[in-house]
């Protein structure tokens, strides 16, 4: 069984035998999220599709705003669970245990950092390149670890990589950020040959050393035996970055949708209504009329407040009813499938009508469709650049990669993950632009 003790702590990677001085009173979680807000990658993640084209005239959710509202409900979770079990356990209290609401906010803020652009569309594109396109050819050059790696492409796993692997110019540690906070963005902490049929793992060959020093300190149950891919248990603060998730994706592409008038107002309010008995409804409803509300956007949005307050308080006490299956490794699914069942089905109707209505709707399936092709393209010539370096071409290509990236290695293996990483950090913008360039569509303007 787990121990929050040990599950806690402020040790941070590549700093384990040192403590820098400090000249302030933020503790090292709050540090965590403050260095994850001034980063790079972040910054980037406003111009990267959450799941509607990047916004016109109607403002819809980017990857950055999606993660900064994850972050808002994943610290409120964290917080209600910290008290919530310090009741349970008083001697958790004064300890890091009281920390974990700023633990789950900042790895909110970092779960979906490793996500290339033009989203899922994106990370099957670069999956496709090695299993259906001209990167089949490779298989026999690489060793089977490194192809199960490529073929699985998961952004999970390389947000992981973004913030532990010492790229150029960077320290060693990458992010030099606290085991918890990365143990708690591992959503599926498994190798990419233990993955299951969707294809989910949780860290590449390459950083897998890094998770397993982790998992060793913090006391992650381990799952596997020896000799099979690597298998742990779940941190358990996991469950509550996937619950804020959950809650957010969910509920804020119904009001999205709603904007863009992809489903109606009586489809939407309809749809979030249903996580409320009848009387909580007309108390709904009657605050609406009372606070003056008339405009339908200005509506949805206070029945969309009303249902991840309530949603965020059922996961809480989901986990809370479910702390020692947590701990000891056997819990499964998510928690969103261990609340209440009204709560449960009204989610569940929410899904269904996202995967009918939403995200096969026409503006959704062009961005899909545009984005598989520009990254397909950038895959193609990219990685025969990384192949056959000494190419004219590939060398023209191999200058505008960014220094950072390890391009220049005489290992394939590493020259391939290079490309792969530079591709995967493009915006939805550049990754245009880039595709542009190469096929000659565009020129610079100077």
């Amino acid at each position: 069984m787990m121990n929050w003790n040990q599950l806690i702590t402020n040790k941070r990677l590549g700093q384990e035998d040192r403590h820098a001085h400090r000249h302030d009173d933020r503790s090292e979680f709050k540090r965590d999220y403050d260095r994850l807000i001034f980063s790079a990658p972040f910054r980037r993640m406003q111009n990267k599709t959450q799941v509607f084209p990047l916004p016109g005239s109607i403002f819809v959710h980017n990857r950055l705003t999606h993660s900064l509202e994850v972050a808002s409900v994943g610290r409120s979770l964290g917080d209600d669970v910290a008290r919530e079990l310090t009741l349970r356990h008083p001697e958790l209290r004064g300890t890091f245990f009281d920390e974990i609401g700023n633990i789950v906010s900042a790895a909110c803020l970092a779960h979906d950092l490793g996500n290339p652009p033009f989203g899922h569309s994106g990370e099957k594109a670069i999956q496709a390149y090695f299993t259906e396109a001209k990167g089949l050819s490779l298989r026999p050059m690489v060793s089977e670890q490194f192809w199960s790696d490529i073929t699985h492409f998961e952004g999970n796993a390389n947000a992981f990589r973004i913030l532990t692997h010492r790229f150029k110019g960077r320290r060693e540690g990458g992010f030099v950020m606290t085991y918890s906070t990365l143990a708690s963005i591992v959503k599926y902490p498994l190798a990419s040959a233990a993955a299951s049929k969707k294809g989910k793992f949780g860290f590449f060959a390459t950083e897998q050393p890094i998770y397993q020093k982790i998992a060793d300190e913090m006391g992650i149950l381990r799952l596997s035996s020896p000799g099979e891919p690597m298998r742990f248990a779940r941190h358990p603060l996991v469950y509550l970055v996937e619950a804020a998730d959950d809650i957010c994706y969910e509920i804020m592409d119904i009001e999205d949708s709603h904007k863009l008038k992809i489903l109606s107002f009586d489809e939407t309010s309809s749809l979030l209504l249903r996580f409320f008995d009848d009387d909580t409804q007309h108390r709904i409803r009657q605050r609406i009329i009372d606070e003056g509300i008339t405009d339908n956007n200005e509506k949805v949005i206070y029945m969309r407040a009303s249902v991840i307050g309530l949603l965020e308080h059922e996961c809480v006490q989901a986990f809370v009813r479910h702390e020692d299956e947590i701990l000891k490794g056997t819990f499964t699914g998510s928690l969103v499938d261990h609340i209440h069942q009204r709560q449960r089905e009204a989610y569940r109707a929410c899904v269904d009508m996202s995967v009918r209505k939403i995200y096969n709707s026409k503006p959704v399936l062009d961005v899909e469709l545009s984005g598989y092709k520009i990254i397909e393209t950038l895959m193609d010539s990219l990685i025969q650049a990384a192949v056959y370096p000494e190419k004219f071409h590939s060398r023209q290509l191999i200058g505008r990669v960014s220094s950072q990236y390890h391009i220049d290695s005489p290992d394939l293996e590493t020259r391939i993950m290079a490309m792969i990483d530079f591709i995967s950090g493009m915006t939805d913008v550049y990754a245009l632009d880039f595709y542009q360039k190469i096929n000659g569509i565009s020129l610079p303007i100077v």
